[in-house]
């Protein structure tokens, strides 16, 4: 992008006057084009733009936000994703959230498939982010209410542990298949879940930690880094700050708290520190667009996900939850989007050349 600076030239007029010549040296600003990305860029991707949609009357958007030096270093990311409900915005990585708990209640299963049913929860949670969320409560008894959120049921599960509970059980010995002390599925926290199951014997066998082979992301990082199958409860609960003595825990006011990369937050806090650093000279895009997979999944308009055929290869989701992109484990490719636009509004990318991922 071009930038203009005032150069201060020393030009010599020479003044002709009848009868004698004199010279003076004036001062003369003028303008000098010098190539600089410094400043700040940005960019938006939105649902529904693959129907015709405008940014302005979607109702899910990201916003993309980098400051450059010069050179198209990127010193400052920020990556937003605004919702709206009932009329007002609100950033879908809003931690906040407000929880309780029942410990005279006994957590059943939900009926999953088609014909969900909620089952019965323990917790009651207002929150615009339930992406890796779990909570704990200990009575002054010992009794122990525990929930968490699994990444690809996207189901919370919930288990009660009595006073006097063995907690030098093994995690891969708690069943989550509905079983009686075993962790219940009682809510479904999204529909996108990567497994649906229909019935929750297909879970059999199962563990926690082991629903799926992406479960590897809940002990890569945060709370649960380094747990494993092999590990204990009293190991799991001791990770998210239950406190024992003598095995038996320590009553504890309701907490809580988000695994693996931290819910909608820490992911996008991830992909900005991705960036910083970045010269977007060399990183036109979030996604790799070669990978075949993804490649063979963008139409003639440069959307992605919309029309393609899965059975040549084609995915429409850009994820790679074993390495993350950009440092997230979330889906990228509209994310990949604003971060285009941002290059957009920087004048280093047409906007034909954008590839508007799938929301």
């Amino acid at each position: 992008m071009k930038r203009y600076f005032s150069l201060l030239l020393m030009v010599v007029v020479v003044l002709f006057i009848v009868g004698c010549t004199s010279e003076k040296i004036v001062e003369v600003p003028i303008e000098v084009p010098v190539d600089t990305l410094e400043g700040t860029y940005v960019g938006w991707s939105w649902k529904d733009e693959d129907e015709g949609k405008t940014l302005d009357e979607s109702s899910q958007k990201i916003q993309t936000i980098l400051t450059m030096d010069e050179a198209g270093i990127i010193e400052e990311a920020d990556v937003l994703f605004f919702k709206v409900s009932q009329g007002s915005w609100y950033t879908r990585q809003d931690g906040t959230a407000r929880i309780s708990v029942d410990l005279n209640k006994t957590p059943t299963a939900a009926i999953p498939g088609t014909d969900y049913a909620k089952g019965t929860s323990m917790f009651t949670i207002d929150t615009h982010d339930m992406m890796s969320m779990y909570a704990v409560s200990v009575a002054s008894d010992g009794t122990t209410g525990l929930m968490i959120v699994e990444p690809t049921t996207r189901y919370q599960y919930e288990i009660k542990f009595p006073a006097g509970y063995d907690y030098s059980t093994l995690m891969g010995d708690i069943p989550v298949d509905g079983t009686i002390g075993g962790f219940m599925p009682t809510v479904r926290t999204s529909g996108s879940g990567l497994i649906k199951p229909e019935s929750w014997a297909e879970l059999a066998d199962r563990s926690i930690l082991d629903i799926s082979y992406y479960d590897h992301v809940m002990i890569d990082a945060g709370p649960f880094e380094g747990l494993s199958e092999s590990s204990t409860m009293h190991e799991f609960m001791s990770a998210i700050g239950v406190t024992f003595t003598d095995n038996t825990p320590d009553e504890l006011e309701l907490e809580f708290g988000r695994h693996s990369k931290g819910g909608w937050q820490g992911n996008y806090e991830a992909i900005g520190n991705y960036l910083v650093g970045q010269n977007v000279n060399d990183l036109i895009s979030l996604v790799d667009w070669t990978t075949e997979r993804w490649a063979s999944a963008i139409n003639e308009n440069n959307f992605f996900g919309i029309d393609y055929d899965a059975s040549a290869g084609a995915t429409k989701t850009a994820q790679n939850s074993t390495d993350g992109i950009a440092g997230a484990t979330v889906r990228m490719s509209r994310e990949s989007t604003s971060y285009q636009r941002a290059l957009v509004d920087a004048e280093l990318f047409k906007e034909y050349d954008v590839i508007k991922g799938r929301f």
